[in-house]
């Protein structure tokens, strides 16, 4: 049973139709829909490529701008530790008077009025006192207790980033709240004793942050955000997508890019560190946005596909239809003439391989016609000679029994002459009837000529002569009856008796090539060679494919067309009759018969 449904579904025992659309869809479909697959696959990695690459130019750019300003704090704390009234406000001497003070924060106040990121500068000594343009203690206590203070000092004359303050007993006067500065600090040393005389703060505004990233957009809802290396938030904007980046995401490399899904959204992460700072700006964008432009181009890479499949099927389909028809219809006509109708004919005049098969199909049908009508013919010539041989078999055993009568009376009468005469004609019809049969030993066949050339010595006396030869193999063997007579009797009548003088007549028989031969020869007046030539092509026209006209000639004409006839019909175009004369010198007509045995056993006839 798997078998039979396995061979349901070969190849072969489909319709030509349903493997041509299947031919045509693998050839256009299969190749477009691996081209749109490829085509997306090529151009999801390009654009993400190029999105990640933008967007770390975008981040470096940043950066720059950080570290930029980050290095101008760092300046600036420099020139603060080296200037003379700040070093002597440190160092706490009776010079220190509170017109230094002034004059330090009339410098300090310059650089806030240089660089508006600036927002307060404060310079502290190791014993708590502190000098500022803009920012002051909150309430009475030592600074340098404070954790800004120790990590300036750690640093050790190094300047550091320590991010938006807490909990410090410092403000400005514009009350900026802790998110909205980052603080960065630097101890100033004893440059002998490398002790720590006092440490600068400075408060830059988040703002200068913010205005250099805010304007950075990731596709539609992405941003950047800076975080320190402490994970903290330096900058992040009003409605992230993910509040907290946990630093542990960023700790392989300076630089990267991952994907995670964050509440249900797949987000892609760019990110790259500062070594300067030691924050790391980091792209935060969903996946969706970087693949705006993949959807569009798969969009129109689907609807190419769309396009390409439908106009494949409906050419697939029309292909297949107009291939596929006129083989059905030929198809029709075929089944149509196996059933009988010869007549229906391919009516289609394509030049193509079908055309062609049509026009081979219309040929055939004639062919057949044409084999048909020459088979009815044979059939009809064969039914018509039978009648004619029935009827005359009526009249030679009337004939027969009438003649056996005369030749017992001329016996009675002492007519011996007569009585031979009769006897032989009696032989002859007797021969003739053969009872009904075809084929009748070649004894027969010579005894009957023997009596029709006894019967024709009588009228021509001495101007015919006879011979009669037949081979001792050829004895037992049989032949159509009554082949050698008309033979005979053309020899006797268009040989010897327009010969002047008597004339001699010879039948052979003998075998030669497998096959029987049969001469009948005379040397008598001969045919003239038009005639000759006509008289063989009647030979070689009995039974053409197309007509009986030869036939129709035959019996009406001359026996040896008759005898023609009846060796084809019988056995075939490889049997027959061959003439050869020569005016003058006698005719020799000589028969291809085949070797058949006869069957009956041997005995004597005698009517």
């Amino acid at each position: 049973m798997a078998v039979e449904k396995l061979k349901w579904f070969e190849m072969n025992n489909l319709p030509i139709r349903y493997k041509l659309i299947i031919h045509f869809l693998l050839i256009s479909i299969l190749p477009s829909l691996g081209l749109a697959v490829l085509i997306n696959w090529t151009v999801d990695q390009i654009i993400e490529k190029q999105v990640n690459e933008n967007t770390l130019q975008i981040i470096g750019k940043v950066n720059g701008t950080l570290e930029s300003y980050a290095s101008n704090m760092q300046n600036i704390s420099y020139f603060i530790a080296f200037d003379p009234g700040v070093k002597r406000f440190l160092l706490g001497g009776e010079e220190n008077r509170e017109d230094d003070h002034y004059e330090i924060r009339k410098f300090l106040q310059g650089f806030t009025t240089l660089y508006s990121e600036i927002a307060g500068i404060l310079v502290v000594n190791n014993r708590g006192a502190y000098i500022s343009n803009e920012m002051y203690a909150r309430y009475p206590s030592n600074l340098t207790e404070e954790t800004w203070y120790r990590a300036a000092v750690e640093g050790k004359g190094i300047f550091k980033i320590i991010g938006h303050p807490r909990g410090r007993n410092v403000t400005t006067h514009v009350n900026y709240k802790d998110d909205e500065v980052i603080s960065v600090v630097r101890a100033i040393l004893d440059p002998d004793t490398q002790n720590v005389l006092g440490v600068v703060l400075i408060d830059l505004k988040l703002r200068v942050i913010a205005e250099t990233v805010k304007d950075v957009r990731l596709g539609k809802s992405g941003y950047l955000a800076v975080i320190d290396e402490y994970g903290e938030n330096i900058y992040s904007p009003a409605r992230p997508i993910i509040a907290k980046l946990p630093k542990e995401w960023f700790r392989d490399g300076n630089s990267g890019t991952f994907s995670k899904r964050v509440d249900g959204k797949k987000l892609q992460f760019i990110y790259r560190k500062s070594a300067f700072t030691n924050w790391t700006t980091v792209g935060v964008f969903s996946t969706n946005d970087s693949t705006m432009e993949v959807r569009e181009i798969r969009f129109y890479v689907v609807s190419f596909v769309f396009f390409v499949c439908l106009v494949g099927i409906a050419a697939s389909f029309y292909l297949s239809y107009s291939i596929s028809r006129p083989i059905g219809q030929l198809m029709s006509f075929m089944r149509k003439a196996e059933q009988g109708d010869l007549a229906i004919r391919y009516r289609g005049d394509r030049m193509d391989e079908v055309g062609m098969l049509g026009q081979s199909f219309n040929k055939m049908l004639m062919q057949i016609n044409k084999l048909i009508s020459h088979a009815e013919l044979q059939e009809r010539q064969k039914r018509e000679a039978e009648l004619r041989s029935l009827q005359a078999h009526i009249k030679p055993h009337f004939l027969y029994n009438t003649l056996d009568t005369i030749q017992w009376m001329a016996r009675k009468k002492g007519a011996e002459d007569v009585a031979e005469v009769v006897e032989s004609l009696s032989r002859l019809f007797r021969i003739g009837l053969s009872k009904g049969n075809d084929m009748i030993p070649l004894e027969e066949e010579f005894a009957h000529i023997h009596s029709y050339l006894t019967i024709q010595k009588v009228r021509y006396r001495e101007k015919l002569q006879y011979t009669l030869n037949m081979a001792p193999e050829t004895r037992r063997l049989s032949v159509l009856k009554v082949i050698l007579q008309p033979l005979v009797e053309n020899a006797i009548y268009h040989g010897i008796k327009e010969r002047r003088g008597p004339g001699h007549v010879w039948v052979e028989a003998g075998v030669s090539g497998g096959r029987l031969i049969l001469r009948v020869g005379d040397d008598g007046a001969g045919i003239p060679e038009d005639r000759l030539k006509a008289l063989r092509q009647s030979l070689q026209a009995v039974f053409p494919a197309d007509d009986g006209k030869a036939m129709k000639h035959a019996l009406s004409g001359y026996g040896i067309i008759n005898v023609q006839a009846r060796l084809k019909l019988t056995f075939g175009d490889a049997f027959g009759i061959h003439i050869d004369s020569e005016a003058g010198q006698g005719t020799t007509v000589t028969i291809t018969h085949p070797i058949i045995a006869d069957a009956r056993p041997e005995q004597n006839e005698q009517g």
